[in-house]
């Protein structure tokens, strides 16, 4: 069973905030070769198959095939392989030529960004797709700061120095000094060890070894009154230590 600081009834591990723009049934040409790159990036030195292809992006293997050519003949470094386990993928160390990006999928990205501002890395992830709507055309930029201004989002409930903090503990791996307030009320100061970040229900959760439990924590971020990186490096904790999954639960890079 696990021990939990905040909530007996985490479930959840994180879950992605930023997926991509849905690939619907119809879809403009630039708009699926913008998202065909992606899945051959993400595919690495497995590649993926004209049927696979033909199959996620509801088009004929024939279409699919004249992507791959428009890909190649724009300078993306395409591979392709015949028979049993072939398919198409990106040359390791490739890089793809630029794309464009339409004022809706410039919303998208603010928007999932956004949304999500207690999230981990938030604050870069919306500097990342800041640099995508700076160099967009004067037109489409306009465009996408108008569908922008129509949606709000709450700000962020985590101080930036808290988040930040946590953030660094958890890139470099070194432990965590927390003043964490529990449920019932009582304040301690600890020393956590980050293995992993989590989401349930809205609420972001740090995930790590307690020195002072010795024992695997979660605990609630909004609840982190003070957080300070030490320069003690963690001990090697693994993920798998925090339980098996639910079915539902999902990193971000899968």
């Amino acid at each position: 069973m696990l021990a939990v600081a905040s909530d007996n009834g985490m479930s959840r591990f994180v879950a992605s905030f930023l997926r991509g723009c849905a690939v619907g049934e119809v879809m403009k040409r630039s708009e699926r070769l913008h998202a065909l790159s992606e899945m051959l990036r993400r595919s690495g030195r497995r590649g993926c198959t004209a049927e696979r292809l033909s199959a996620e992006f509801g088009v004929s293997v024939r279409t699919i095939k004249r992507d791959i050519t428009a890909l190649e003949n724009s300078g993306a470094p395409i591979w392709s392989r015949t028979g049993p386990g072939g398919g198409y993928g990106l040359v390791a160390g490739g890089t793809l030529p630029p794309v464009s990006v339409t004022p809706v999928q410039a919303v998208a990205l603010l928007a999932a960004v956004s949304a999500a501002p207690d999230a981990p890395y938030a604050d870069l992830a919306l500097a990342g797709v800041r640099k995508i709507v700076d160099v967009l055309d004067p037109a489409t930029r306009a465009r996408a700061d108008e569908l922008a201004a129509r949606i709000w989002v709450e700000a962020p409930k985590v101080p930036r120095t808290i988040r930040s903090a946590l953030e660094e503990g958890m890139t470099e791996q070194r432990v965590l000094r927390l003043r964490y307030t529990s449920l019932d009320g009582v304040t301690t100061t600890r020393d956590v060890e980050p293995v992993m970040f989590a989401s349930r229900n809205g609420h972001w959760y740090l995930i790590g070894w307690c020195r002072l439990r010795d024992a695997m924590r979660w605990f609630l971020v909004s609840r982190i009154e003070q957080a300070r990186v030490t320069g003690a490096g963690c001990s090697g904790h693994d993920i798998s230590e925090i339980g098996v999954p639910p079915a539902t639960a999902r990193p971000v890079n899968g």
